[in-house]
């Protein structure tokens, strides 16, 4: 049963449970990942007592069932679903596979191909380079896009390396490219997913004894697209493995595309010769968007949204929120709930200022944010001075200090690299190796990213906060 027939009151129990899950999670990595996977149900029924959720394929269903069965039953519960309800969770093998290879490692002729297409995570279909504003700070990496589209595996542009700070475009434009491929060849073999899809669909074959079907099932692709590349930090086994899945790819002239929030010379803790594998094609970066763009992406959602939003209230939130895009929605969609639940509000700038206290507040902060203040910061948490910050002393009580104080200059304000180094009184270098060693240290100790947080706190932000 899909969620177009099941009975209203049902479908505002999920609806609900939905939204309590995410609410409850704590960074915006964990809503991210919970929306992709919650993307993948294909429908959910209910006869009252029992609420049965499909999904696309049988990895997807045991992932829900590991990580999230029982937070959705806790979800369903706050929402409303009588005590002895019961949740169930499974493969819709009614639904187009997620991905059509054959059992055997033979190699596929053309006239093998599926004339189908479901990607290992859905595509969203509005990702398109038509809803895609192009401005300055987008316009090579577009190029790029468009150039693996008209030539894919063909170019200068593989592998395809985009990055860029959150909410800025990157899967946007990923996806882009993958769509307009299958609309141009439905038989292309196209997967898009995330390094953490990919890590989990390994564990989880190598535990099964099914690494070959894993293996033959992402080296059989004419087309990769894999999101936060950064992730495959967590773990070594993996790292190989995707430079193994990324050499056969090549080797068979297939087109490779990733995102990351950092550059490939930036990324923690990966493997030298994966760094050199994706410095070996187009490195292009998505950079913070100038007012006319901001602008032109508002209007551009206004037109997908089909709302009437007067132009200063557009030009009010390109005005004041400037940190990414996804805020910068964020806002919009905030003013448009506000219209809707009074037609009759005058959208003044002060109405707006209060509307969007929040958004607006958030920004100020960051702009405010002196290098000084987090190198005092981060002296008083770890109990050192100001000189010793400034210090070019090794030992590792104080180079901790100083390397976070970099990382935290870096991420949660809009200074250059140029200033953060003349503030700390290091070379460019340097920081760029502090910060990236900061980066790995979070992913593998809990308790520096605690002190991290407990810093960020002080000055009223989360770790989702950061500008890039």
């Amino acid at each position: 049963m899909s969620t177009e027939t099941i009975d209203s009151a049902s479908m505002e129990l999920w609806e609900s449970a939905k939204s309590f899950l995410i609410m409850t999670l704590k960074t915006q990595e964990e809503k991210s990942q919970a929306e992709r996977y919650l993307g993948m149900i294909t429908s959910v029924e209910s006869d009252g007592k029992k609420f049965t959720i499909y999904t696309i394929n049988e990895f997807t269903a045991d992932f829900l069932k590991k990580d999230y069965a029982s937070k959705l039953r806790g979800s369903f519960m706050v929402a409303g679903a009588p005590e002895d309800f019961v949740l169930e969770i499974k493969c819709d093998h009614n639904a187009k596979p997620a991905m059509i290879v054959p059992s055997s490692p033979t190699p596929i002729s053309q006239s093998q191909r599926p004339t189908n297409f479901v990607s290992t995570l859905p595509l969203n279909e509005e990702y398109t380079f038509e809803t895609f504003v192009r401005g300055p700070s987008n316009s090579y990496a577009i190029s790029a896009a468009e150039g693996v589209v008209n030539n894919p595996a063909k170019t200068l542009y593989n592998p395809l390396f985009i990055h860029g700070g959150t909410g800025l475009g990157k899967t946007h434009l990923m996806q882009a490219i993958g769509n307009e491929l299958r609309r141009r060849n439905p038989s292309m073999m196209i997967c898009y997913l995330t390094s953490e899809t990919f890590l989990n669909e390994y564990v989880t074959t190598l535990q099964a004894g099914q690494i070959e079907s894993f293996r033959h099932k992402y080296r059989s692709l004419d087309l990769l697209l894999i999101d936060d590349i950064q992730f495959l930090a967590r773990g070594k086994d993996v790292q190989i493995e995707f430079f193994n899945t990324f050499n056969a790819l090549k080797d068979n002239h297939k087109q490779i595309v990733m995102t990351s929030d950092v550059a490939p010379k930036d990324l923690p803790i990966l493997e030298s010769r994966l760094i050199s594998r994706f410095e070996g094609g187009m490195v292009q970066e998505i950079e913070n968007p100038s007012y006319e763009t901001r602008l032109a992406i508002l209007k551009k959602k206004v037109e997908l949204l089909e709302v009437r939003v007067a132009d200063y209230v557009l030009e009010f939130i390109a005005d004041n929120i400037k940190s990414h895009v996804r805020a910068m929605e964020g806002a919009l969609t905030r003013v448009c709930h506000a219209i809707q639940a009074d037609p009759s509000l005058t959208l003044n700038n002060d109405a707006l200022s209060y509307i969007l206290k929040d958004y607006i507040e958030k920004e100020r902060s960051m702009r405010k944010l002196t290098i000084e203040e987090i190198q005092q910061a981060c002296a008083k948490k770890f109990g050192v001075s100001m000189d010793d910050i400034l210090s070019h002393e090794r030992v590792q009580s104080i180079v901790t200090p100083r390397q976070l104080a970099m990382y935290i200059s870096k991420k949660y304000t809009s200074k250059g690299m140029k200033e953060i180094a003349d503030s700390f009184g290091k070379t460019h270098p340097t920081i760029i190796s502090g910060v990236k060693t900061i980066t790995g240290r979070l992913t593998n100790e809990p308790e520096l990213k605690v002190d991290l947080e407990e810093i960020l706190s002080s000055f009223g932000y989360r770790l989702s906060d950061a500008m890039d």
